[in-house]
């Protein structure tokens, strides 16, 4: 599990992000800090994996809080969360390494897009060697545009979040899927097809079954 400490003096703010992070199972939240010299304090002591971090906020900002830690060799991964779009700042943040960055006001989609995003890094590192098939996924954002017609949002967090939780290259029959998240297998298999024309997934016959051949798909790391 990812450890995540929030950086965000607006206490609506710094909740709803707690309460984003508590819906996904890949990650915890460690810690929330109203500063960026409260985090920097912490962050010397404890470990942690990704940092979520406004820019305005008194003491220290997120953008000298980030130039500090990256001064430091600091291994941490940060999503920017903030108010803050003038070019100059959104450019010096995309320098200084942030992975994702979401302007105020967001959505659990947007915000579920930007730790999706994190984790197929964090895969893609773990492998002996990366694949340009698997870096093109990393920097297309395959999750970035809405669903189509037909197909909602909270149906294919719910299917994603299935396949994530799977061991590397584990086979799902559309019956498997369906019981495990307790969607139809119609439904199923009309969310994968759109899945597969993502290239999130792929598709193949399995021939080996006993019976009938059957479709079987899996997450492409």
């Amino acid at each position: 599990m990812y450890r995540v400490v929030i950086v965000e003096d607006d206490p609506m703010i710094s909740q709803l992000n707690y309460q984003y992070i508590q819906k996904e199972p890949d990650f915890q939240v460690v810690n929330l800090c109203k500063t960026g010299k409260e985090a920097l304090q912490w962050l010397k002591k404890y470990p942690a994996d990704l940092l979520i971090l406004d820019v305005y906020m008194p003491i220290m900002s997120g953008l000298e809080l980030l130039h500090t830690l990256r001064a430091m060799d600091f291994p941490i991964d940060v999503i920017m969360v903030t108010a803050a779009n003038d070019p100059e700042t959104v450019d010096t943040l995309f320098k200084l390494g942030a992975i994702d960055y979401l302007v105020k006001p967001f959505t659990y989609e947007r915000f579920h897009m930007a730790l999706e995003q994190f984790l197929r890094r964090k895969k893609m590192l773990d492998c002996t060697t990366v694949q340009q098939s698997t870096l093109d996924q990393i920097f297309s954002t395959p999750h970035s545009s809405p669903p189509p017609k037909g197909l909602q949002e909270d149906t294919l967090h719910k299917i994603r979040t299935c396949l994530s939780a799977a061991t590397a290259q584990q086979d799902f029959p559309s019956e498997t899927l369906a019981s495990e998240t307790g969607l139809s297998v119609v439904t199923i298999r009309r969310y994968m097809n759109y899945l597969v024309e993502c290239g999130e997934v792929a598709s193949t016959i399995k021939y080996d079954t006993g019976g009938r051949p059957c479709r079987v798909y899996h997450l492409l790391s």
